[in-house]
């Protein structure tokens, strides 16, 4: 076994017995509101846990100490949701959007020491980054739990599992995407990746920061009736290990163009510096007269939205354009290259899984497993472009630049697939739009 792998001892038996317990204890309290299916998702994630931290140690204090959390924010509202107002604690740390506002605060600060560490060559800082990582990761799963009891707290009938909205799975995307990272990060001794990492995950913040004062998306809502099942438990969580995976690669992809060094003549990158400067001007002007190019004023997000796709493309065009610039600070390629492709394969894995689950759940709601909705149909083309991917690196023994850029592009097509889809096109998936 490896480092993060050692046998068994006292410490894996106990985590594994307090985790027992508390599914036993759930069992006892809540058996009776909850059908099989259900009955069956608490034994799986009880299982899930001990395996987790059983394969990962740093799990074994994590799980609990978010729990723990979780549940002095439980015993601070005393029943009654008003008190996230008028409460020290929850009104200012524990209550779930308390809790995001930390994660948020937690997540920038952790890339802007990742960069100081990277670039200052210091230890010190990149510790510290993780350490911001993993507080910031604590928050994101104490705001999950607590809002997933601030909703019973409105309402029995309104309570869910906070994965249901744009809000709640961005918050989701930003958790699992840091636990990835960080174990990665762990796996390879390699911390100066948070540099790249961090940035895809502090896009997600953002967006969560825009969404929540702009359309107020944190307060809770009840679901509307296409999401009241059970398969929403299983097939979002896996959906978002598959996206954050991808994620991942695509950072480390960026990270390999700049750490691999490649002969480029003066002119061409003269060329790269000047298309990335037009496609960035081009870009910003359209985006400034959002208002006037947007054929109804209910589209002016989708026109944003494009807009994030072009300055992405002058982004990438600079990147082109300074190959090897960063391959004196940057982990070697050869390294940063198998982490993408870990990350790849175990976000097929997972897509793979939530694209059958999403399929068992359309036969449940709609009375087919496939229907060629936009949404499936894009998923499908996420499946075959990370499935082509997988199938040239390991039957081809591709290598290098062309899958650097490939899990680049990628990123853009899952990204499309999962917000692109809801706000341009119409079908069963449009309830997921801004």
């Amino acid at each position: 076994m490896n480092a993060l792998t050692p046998a068994r001892n006292w410490a894996d038996y106990g985590y594994a017995a307090l985790i027992v317990l508390a599914g036993c204890l759930t069992w006892q309290l809540y058996h009776s509101y909850l059908d099989y299916y259900e009955q069956g998702i608490l034994l799986g994630s009880a299982a899930g846990l001990i395996w987790l931290g059983w394969f990962w140690k740093p799990m074994r204090w994590y799980f609990p100490l978010t729990a723990l959390l979780a549940l002095a924010a439980i015993g601070l509202y005393q029943g009654e949701l008003a008190r996230g107002q008028s409460a020290f604690w929850l009104k200012y740390i524990l209550s779930s959007q308390s809790a995001v506002m930390w994660m948020c605060v937690l997540f920038f600060l952790a890339m802007f020491v990742y960069w100081l560490g990277l670039f200052k060559r210091s230890a010190t800082a990149l510790r510290v980054a993780t350490g911001l990582t993993w507080a910031a990761a604590v928050m994101a799963m104490t705001s999950k739990l607590v809002r997933w009891y601030e909703s019973y707290l409105i309402g029995a009938d309104i309570g869910h599992i906070p994965v249901s909205n744009l809000y709640e799975v961005f918050i989701l995307f930003c958790l699992i995407t840091a636990l990835m990272y960080l174990y990665y990060e762990a796996k390879f001794q390699a911390r100066s990746m948070g540099a790249f990492v961090l940035p895809i995950i502090c896009a997600a913040v953002a967006f969560i920061i825009w969404y929540t004062f702009d359309r107020q998306a944190h307060e809770i809502q009840p679901l509307i009736p296409a999401l009241q099942s059970w398969w929403m438990k299983i097939h979002v969580p896996a959906n978002f290990v598959g996206y954050g995976a991808f994620a991942i690669a695509a950072m480390l992809g960026i990270a390999w163009l700049l750490a691999s060094p490649k002969a480029i003549q003066p002119a061409t990158r003269k060329g790269l510096l000047l298309g990335s400067l037009a496609v960035f001007a081009l870009t910003l002007l359209a985006h400034l007269n959002a208002a006037s190019l947007a054929s109804d004023p209910n589209n002016l997000t989708g026109v944003g939205f494009a807009a994030k796709f072009g300055y992405s493309i002058a982004g990438l065009l600079l990147v082109a354009a300074n190959r090897g610039r960063l391959q004196h600070v940057f982990p070697k390629p050869d390294m940063l290259e198998e982490v993408s492709y870990q990350a790849i394969a175990v976000g097929f894995l997972f897509f793979t899984i939530a694209t059958v689950l999403g399929a068992m759940w359309a036969a449940d709601a709609w009375g087919g497993y496939w229907s060629w909705d936009p949404k499936e149909t894009w998923a499908l083309i996420v499946w075959l472009n990370y499935a082509t991917w997988l199938h040239i690196r390991l039957v081809k023994g591709w290598r290098g630049e062309v899958l650097a850029w490939w899990s680049v592009v990628g990123l853009f097509i899952t990204t499309f697939a999962f917000i692109g889809v809801n706000m341009f096109l119409s079908g069963l998936h449009s309830y997921g739009g801004l």
